[in-house]
């Protein structure tokens, strides 16, 4: 189904997207270019993603069975805040229903998420008393940039393994003292190429999945107004945490003339190749299990 923008979506399209018992969790997948969009949806599909909402600058092509399957809607991903006013008017729209929202050539991964659903996965968190999950954008990068000049290679895709650090994040309310189980997170390709990325862009932490509430609001830093929300874990344990294997940095090294010409290569002594499995993300402490097992 294509729709001509997200007004007409919420007139037309989102009938029904209210939380139900047998509802799955709803992605949200913003392309802001031609990379892997099909792909992308295709992975979140198989995750077990539904509906999949697809918002696409109108020259953009996809799969035809991809097209089948989404819901593809006329967007502008360059306008001012258009994410952050995306996400916070379709969270509105569907109280109570968990979401995930990311951009075209980043995929998800959750513990287990082989052989485990989307699904189960949120409904353990919902147990635990959790509305949102703390994720990891972990960049990926073609190995050979003679073969990938767009920097995104997913048979040839590598990523940091060490260098990943957390600062405690200040509350300006409470005389810049740290709040309470919120920590920014930095590292991998924004880490080393710092001086090409704005300061504001550098943390690699997303609020990603959430359960939407009517007044949340999406803010420009990826977390939300309620700073619960924000949170990395409850205050008795260690929750589940997710990663999003993301090429979006790499492209953007490469496609900004101010970096792309300074940069022959992404990797260093601490890449290695990615293997799309949950367990190698697991095994570099880049997404934890908590207690679900």
């Amino acid at each position: 189904m294509q729709y001509s923008g997200l007004n007409e979506f919420l007139k037309r399209g989102a009938a029904g997207l209210g939380a139900r018992a047998d509802d799955r969790p709803l992605a949200m997948i913003f392309c802001e270019d031609q990379a892997e969009v099909s792909t992308t949806a295709r992975h979140h599909m198989q995750l077990g993603f539904a509906p999949v909402l697809l918002f696409m600058p109108r020259h953009l092509t996809l799969a035809a069975d991809v097209a089948e399957r989404a819901h593809r809607i006329d967007f502008d991903p360059h306008a001012e805040d258009a994410v952050t006013r995306t996400v916070t008017r379709v969270a509105a729209a569907a109280p109570g229903r968990w979401m995930y929202y990311c951009y075209n050539a980043e995929f998800l991964f959750y513990p287990f998420c082989e052989t485990r659903s989307i699904g189960e996965m949120l409904a353990f968190h919902a147990e635990e008393r959790r509305d949102a999950m703390l994720s990891y954008v972990v960049d990926l990068y073609a190995g050979d940039l003679a073969a990938a000049p767009n920097a995104v290679s997913l048979d040839d895709a590598w990523l940091d393994r060490s260098g990943y650090y957390a600062l405690a994040r200040p509350d300006p309310a409470r005389a810049n003292r740290p709040k309470e189980r919120q920590l920014d997170f930095f590292g991998g390709l924004r880490w080393r190429f710092e001086e090409h990325v704005p300061k504001a862009r550098r943390k690699i932490d997303r609020i990603a999945l959430f359960r939407a509430e009517k007044g949340l609001e999406l803010r420009n830093d990826h977390t939300f107004s309620d700073e619960e929300y924000n949170t990395y874990a409850c205050p008795w344990h260690h929750n589940v945490t997710a990663a999003i294997a993301s090429f979006r940095t790499a492209k953007a090294l490469k496609r900004n003339p101010g970096s792309s010409d300074q940069i022959r290569s992404f990797r260093w002594h601490n890449s290695a190749q990615f293997e799309w499995h949950s367990r190698q993300l697991l095994d570099l402490g880049l997404m934890e299990p908590g207690q679900w097992f």
